[in-house]
């Protein structure tokens, strides 16, 4: 959908397309359906708590990472809140305890540590708990790469008397495809299958990229299904974040100067580490619309940002025109993480958020202004 020509959107603006979402969650709609299980939203991928109306009509609540992501699942999405974090304060804790339904620990002390509380207040306990199973293409982002800090190994629990334990969590995956999932699920039987009878709840985690284009989700429905008459005690939560808002939007940016230097050279109205860091984390090329790789067109420039990092690039990009100060660049897909990880850096003007609504109707639902920077500093 091309939105660069819209004069109501203002420059640099997210821009969420509610009916992209929509479909996103109709399919996931269909999975829990069909394969039996609960999907809920993972905050640290998408918390556009503006859209959360319509989210809440198909999912059934959020997960959070921490006391101000289970405050916000609470406060604007309702439903089901869980929440795992690698540790937990003491403080942490006790606020967690009015908020949350499920809670998983890392580890078997901090559940020893504050079990008491969370289970008098009613909170259903879990352990996150390492498969050994590498599916994440990026070290970066793969919680069971060798030394990892994230979840508890099978040998780790003998001998452990897990009582008062109800599930297990299990994060390995990152915009995996369904086999992945599958393999998942077949190393989390070999690993766990002793405590597997005893637990009532099993949390998938995220990472099941089930709205990206070509994901078989039929061969998803059948591996949880496959898995679930194995285990039909068990509930299976799933919780991805960027397969919710999986291309539901693009990042609208101006051009605000060109430079050479072994070529031309665009500068954009945006930050790319600060308003769209994983790009450089990843690291990964975004889709700019129109835009092709060097060599496809006539015109090529390198996109940058505005700020003062020498670093704030993206990539060549040819086009079929020649950029002039003033045009709008459109880049697809930057609903998810993107948003979530964006800073004040350089105090470089912070994006609005919009959404552009079923019949055509454009809510900007947030702008940003000096306040905004100056709050975040003292």
């Amino acid at each position: 959908m091309n939105l660069v020509d819209r004069k109501d959107i203002p420059s640099p603006c997210y821009v969420m397309i509610e009916e992209r979402l929509e479909q996103n969650l109709k399919l996931m709609a269909h999975v829990q359906k069909a394969a039996g299980v609960k999907i809920i939203l993972a905050l640290k991928g998408f918390s556009m708590w503006s859209t959360f109306d319509l989210v809440k009509q198909y999912l059934h609540g959020a997960t959070a990472s921490s006391v101000w992501e289970a405050q916000l699942a609470r406060g604007e999405m309702g439903g089901e809140v869980h929440a795992y974090s690698p540790a937990y304060k003491t403080a942490d804790i006790k606020v967690l305890s009015t908020l949350v339904d499920h809670l998983s620990f890392n580890s078997i002390a901090q559940w020893h540590q504050h079990r008491d509380v969370l289970t008098s207040a009613g909170v259903s306990l879990g352990l996150r708990v390492n498969p050994e199973n590498q599916e994440a293409e990026t070290p970066l982002y793969d919680p069971c790469a060798p030394g990892s800090r994230l979840g508890i190994r099978a040998d780790e629990l003998r001998h452990v008397d897990l009582t008062g334990i109800d599930g297990f969590h299990v994060h390995n995956l990152c915009e995996c495809d369904s086999f992945a999932t599958e393999r998942t699920l077949k190393a989390i039987d070999a690993k766990f299958a002793a405590w597997l009878p005893q637990l009532k709840w099993l949390n998938l985690g995220g990472g099941h990229l089930m709205t990206r284009e070509g994901y078989n989700v039929e061969h998803l429905i059948a591996a949880l299904r496959e898995f679930k008459a194995k285990y039909p005690h068990l509930e299976i939560i799933m919780e991805p974040g960027s397969a919710v808002a999986w291309d539901t939007g693009p990042l609208i940016a101006e051009v605000v100067d060109i430079v050479e230097n072994e070529g031309k050279i665009a500068i954009l109205d945006i930050s790319v580490t600060a308003h769209m860091p994983d790009v450089l984390e990843m690291p990964y090329r975004p889709r700019i619309l129109g835009a092709g790789m060097p060599g496809d067109k006539p015109h090529e420039y390198r996109i940058g940002g505005n700020s003062c990092l020498a670093g704030d690039v993206i990539d060549v990009f040819s086009f079929d025109q020649p950029l002039q100060t003033g045009d709008r660049i459109q880049f697809e897909d930057m609903m998810h993480y993107t948003m979530v990880k964006t800073t004040f850096f350089n105090g470089v003007e912070h994006p609005a958020i919009a959404i552009l609504r079923k019949d055509g109707a454009l809510d900007i639902v947030r702008q940003f202004g000096y306040e905004d920077f100056r709050s975040r500093l003292s």
